[in-house]
C-alpha cells in the first residue's frame, strides 16, 4: 500500500543548493530518481518527498529554479518504467494536478514529454495523461481576465499547441487512446450551472471544435464532437426562460422586442422617460445576473460555433460538417421544448452553402412533413420550421420555395379529411399546419413569385382554394394574423379564383384556439428574428424581417418607404446584386438599424386600407418574438 508522503520542508533555494552540490549526468539524475522511487515504499522515504516537493512550486519561478524544475521532470520521463500505480500515487497526483497555464516554455515541453513517456508506458495511466490534458483546454480562474490581454492570448496559444500536439503525438503512440478521450471531453464539459466564466466555457468549445477538425478528429468522433456541442447550446437555450429575456430590460438594444401586448414592456415605465424601473428583491438581481450571464455564454458559443462551420467551408469540409448538424437537428433540436436560438446554427450552416445544404435542409423537413412514419407532433414540427426557413433565408431562390410549397399543398389538397372529415382542430391538426405553412411562406413571398411569369404560373396552378376554401375552413382554424395578410396578398395576386370568403371575425376563435393551444404565447415560427446581438450579426447580411417584405396590395397605394423590396438570389446561385446588398447591413450603421428592424418586424398592412374593406383595425403578424415554444404549442 503506498505510504502517504507530504512534500520536502525544504525551501526552493534549499533544494537547488542541495542538488547544485552534486555534479550529475542524465544517467545519474534518472538512477536518483528511481531510488526515490524505490524509497516510497520505506520508512526512509524523504528523498521521494523531496522529488514530489520540487513538483510543487509553479508560481514567480527563478530561472534556477525552472532549470531545477526542467531537470527533475526530465529525469522522471527517464524513469517512468518504475512508476507505480499504488506505491506512487502521491507522485501521479502532483503531476496531473500540474497546470500548464502555470509555466513557461521550457516547463511545459519538458511537462508534456513526461505525460507521453506515462501514456507511452503503461495503459493504466493513459486515461489520466488524456484528462490531464483536457483540464488545460481552459485555464485556472485567475487567468482568465489575462486572456483579454496580447500577453494573456499569447500565453493560451501556448499552451493550447502544446495540448493538442501531445494529444496526437499520444494517439499515435496508444491506438485505443484517441476512443478513450471521448468520453472525457464528454465528462468534462462544461455544464450550465457550473460557475464557469464566459471565457472559459467558450475556449472549452473552441478546443472541441479544435479537436473535431485535427489530425485525430475522425478517430476521437467528429460527429459526436459536433452533436455534443449543439447539445450544450439547447442546454443553455432552454435553461432561460422568455419571461427572464422579456423581463432583463425591455429598453437595452438587444432586448427591446415588439409583442402583440406592447404593455408588457411599458407597464413599468415611470412618468420622466421611460425608464424601467421596477423593485425587485437581492433573490430576483441575483436571478436576472444569473440569466444575463447565461444568454451571454449561449451567445459567444454561437459565435464559435458559427465560425467553426466557417473554417469547415473554408477547408473543404462542410459537407460532412452539416449532415452531423442535420442529424443533431433532428435528434435534439427539431423537437426541443423552449428552444429560441440554437436552431439558428444550421440556418446560419445552410446560409453558408445555399446550393446544397440549404437545399438538402428544405427537403429534409418536406419529406418528414409528408411521411406518415413520424409522429403527428414531429411532423408539425417540420412543417413550421420548413415554412420558417423559406421565409426568413434570404438565400434561398424562389424557385426552390415555390417547388418545396407545391409539395406541401399536394400533401395538404390529398388529405383525407377534405372528403370525409369535419371541423376539428385537434382531429386534423396535420392538415391546419400545412395550411398555415402554406400562407406564411406566401405572406414573405408573394411579391417575389409573382414577379416572375414561370412561377406566377406554377403558385396558380396549386389546388389553394380547394385547401383554403372547404367544409374543415382553415381560415378558421389558423392564426388569424396570418391568415388576415394572407388573404390579402392573394386577393391581390388572384390566386384564390373564384373569389375569397368574407371575413365577419378574424378574432382568434375557439377552433384557432384549439389548433394553437389555450395558453399558447405564440404560433412556432422558429426562425423569428434572433435576440443574440452578436449572433445575430451573422445572420443578419442573409435573413429576412418583415419590415424588408413588399407586399403586393401595397402596389395599389404605392410602397411606403420603410418597406425594401428583398433580393432572392437566382435559381442555383447569388446573383450579381447580392453582394451590394449584403454590404450594406455590415456598416457602422448597424446597431441602429438592427434596433429599428426590431421594431417593425410584426407585419401589419396600412390601418386605412384595412379598415376600409374589414371595418377594424388589423392584427399583426406573429413574426414578433414572444416566443416559439414547442410544437405542442401548435
Amino acid at each position: 500500500m503506498a505510504m502517504e508522503v507530504e512534500p520536502s520542508n525544504y525551501t526552493r533555494e534549499e533544494q537547488y543548493h542541495l542538488m547544485e552540490d552534486v555534479t550529475f549526468s542524465d544517467s545519474d539524475l534518472v538512477s536518483h530518481v528511481r531510488d526515490a522511487l524505490k524509497s516510497a515504499s520505506t520508512d526512509d522515504n524523504g528523498i521521494y518527498s523531496e522529488l514530489i516537493g520540487l513538483l510543487h512550486y509553479n508560481d514567480h519561478l527563478k530561472p534556477d529554479e525552472v532549470a531545477l524544475l526542467v531537470t527533475s521532470l526530465k529525469a522522471i520521463s527517464g524513469a517512468v518504467s518504475c512508476i507505480d500505480n499504488v506505491h506512487h500515487r502521491s507522485l501521479l497526483d502532483t503531476i496531473f494536478s500540474m497546470n500548464m497555464w502555470s509555466y513557461g516554455p521550457d516547463v511545459m515541453d519538458a511537462l508534456m514529454e513526461l505525460i507521453i513517456s506515462l501514456a507511452a508506458s503503461n495503459g493504466k495511466h493513459v486515461d489520466l495523461c488524456l484528462d490531464m490534458l483536457v483540464c488545460n483546454f481552459i485555464p485556472p480562474r485567475r487567468f482568465v481576465e489575462s486572456l483579454k490581454s496580447p500577453y494573456g492570448i499569447a500565453r493560451k496559444d501556448r499552451v493550447l499547441v502544446r495540448v493538442h500536439s501531445t494529444l496526437e503525438y499520444i494517439a499515435g503512440l496508444v491506438p485505443l487512446a484517441p476512443s478513450r478521450l471521448l468520453p472525457i471531453v464528454l465528462q468534462r464539459l462544461p455544464r450550465v450551472h457550473q460557475n464557469l466564466q464566459e471565457p472559459a466555457v467558450v475556449m472549452f468549445v473552441e478546443n472541441m471544435f479544435k479537436l473535431e477538425s485535427g489530425a485525430i478528429g475522425e478517430l476521437v468522433g467528429s460527429k459526436t464532437l459536433i452533436m455534443s456541442v449543439i447539445d450544450m447550446l439547447i442546454d443553455f437555450d432552454v435553461e432561460i426562460g422568455w419571461d427572464d429575456i422579456l423581463e432583463e430590460n425591455p429598453h437595452k438594444g438587444i432586448f427591446e422586442l415588439e409583442l402583440e401586448d406592447e404593455q408588457i414592456l411599458d407597464e413599468d415605465d415611470d412618468d420622466d422617460g421611460g425608464e424601467f424601473v421596477r423593485e425587485t428583491s437581492g433573490q430576483r438581481r441575483l436571478w436576472k445576473k444569473y440569466v444575463s450571464d447565461k444568454l451571454e455564454k449561449l451567445d459567444s458559443l454561437m459565435v464559435v460555433t458559427f465560425e467553426h462551420l466557417n473554417f469547415c467551408k473554408e477547408n473543404g469540409r462542410f459537407v460532412e460538417v452539416f449532415e452531423s448538424l442535420l442529424q443533431s437537428f433532428e435528434i435534439t433540436v427539431l423537437n426541443a421544448y423552449k428552444s429560441k436560438f440554437a436552431q439558428f446554427v444550421i440556418f446560419y450552416a445552410c446560409s453558408l452553402d445555399p446550393e446544397n445544404s440549404g437545399i438538402r435542409y428544405a427537403e429534409f423537413l418536406v419529406n418528414m412533413f409528408i411521411s406518415s412514419s413520424f409522429p403527428p407532433l414531429t411532423r408539425m414540427s417540420a412543417v413550421a420550421y420548413l415554412a420558417s426557413f423559406m421565409s426568413r433565408g434570404r438565400f434561398l431562390s424562389t424557385s426552390l420555395v415555390v417547388n418545396i410549397l407545391g409539395r406541401v399543398a399536394k400533401w395538404c389538397s390529398d388529405y383525407d379529411g377534405l372528403e370525409n372529415g369535419n371541423l376539428n382542430p385537434t382531429a386534423h391538426r396535420l392538415f391546419y399546419a400545412g395550411c398555415q405553412a402554406i400562407m406564411y411562406v406566401l405572406c414573405f413571398r408573394m411579391k417575389s413569385i409573382i414577379d416572375i411569369p414561370r412561377l406566377k404560373s406554377q403558385i396558380s396552378a396549386m389546388p389553394l382554394r380547394q385547401i383554403f376554401v372547404n367544409h374543415l375552413e382553415p381560415f378558421k382554424v389558423c392564426l388569424p394574423s396570418i391568415v388576415e395578410e394572407f388573404v390579402q396578398q392573394a386577393k391581390s395576386a388572384n390566386l384564390l379564383h373564384g373569389g375569397t370568403p368574407i371575413f365577419k371575425d378574424v378574432l382568434e376563435s375557439e377552433y384557432s384556439r384549439a389548433f394553437g393551444g389555450i395558453e399558447r404565447l405564440d404560433m412556432f415560427f422558429p426562425f423569428d428574428p434572433c435576440l443574440l446581438k452578436k449572433s445575430d450579426s451573422f445572420l443578419r447580411p442573409n435573413f429576412v424581417y418583415w419590415s424588408m417584405v413588399q407586399k403586393l396590395y401595397e402596389e395599389d397605394e404605392g410602397s411606403s418607404d420603410e418597406d425594401v423590396d428583398v433580393f432572392y438570389p437566382d435559381m442555383n446561385g447569388a446573383a450579381s446584386g447580392d453582394a451590394d446588398i449584403v454590404e450594406g447591413f455590415e456598416e457602422n450603421d448597424y446597431l441602429d438599424e438592427f434596433n429599428d428592424s426590431l421594431n417593425k418586424m410584426s407585419i401589419t398592412p396600412k390601418d386605412s386600407f384595412l379598415k376600409k374593406k374589414f371595418g377594424h383595425t388589423p392584427m399583426q403578424m406573429p413574426s414578433k418574438l414572444r416566443p416559439s415554444m414547442s410544437p405542442e404549442s401548435l
